[in-house]
């Protein structure tokens, strides 16, 4: 059996997992030009890089505010497009059958981080 380690020092962190509630979502700002968020759904965190694939505005309209009025989905508050949480695809607005960017993850020790 072939065992792996995670070398911390060559990923970005994100946030620890306790910090964002389930349900909720949380702006992530790492220092870079991009801007990132998170959601958590059933115990699993979803991260996106925070660009609307229509126009390319950032989709909160609040710090921290990326879901609809009952967090079942993202929503873009400029053009009011809805995202599905796990996969980013558009089901609704301007850019219908386009996706967020996905950032690619992974958990350790109760941390997040970009791969």
């Amino acid at each position: 059996m072939l065992h792996f380690t995670i070398d911390q020092a060559a990923m970005t962190f994100l946030l620890n997992c306790d910090d964002i509630t389930e349900g909720a979502s949380k702006s992530l700002e790492l220092g870079d030009d991009q801007s990132y968020f998170a959601v958590k759904r059933d115990g699993k965190i979803f991260v996106y890089r925070n660009q609307c694939p229509h126009l390319g505005v950032e989709l909160n309209w609040q710090k921290d505010k990326f879901l609809d009025f009952d967090n079942s989905r993202i929503q873009c508050f400029t053009h009011g497009a809805l995202f599905v949480i796990e996969s980013g695809e558009c089901l609704a607005g301007p850019c219908h059958g386009k996706y967020l960017e996905k950032i690619d993850t992974i958990e350790k020790d109760g941390a997040l981080f970009m791969k």
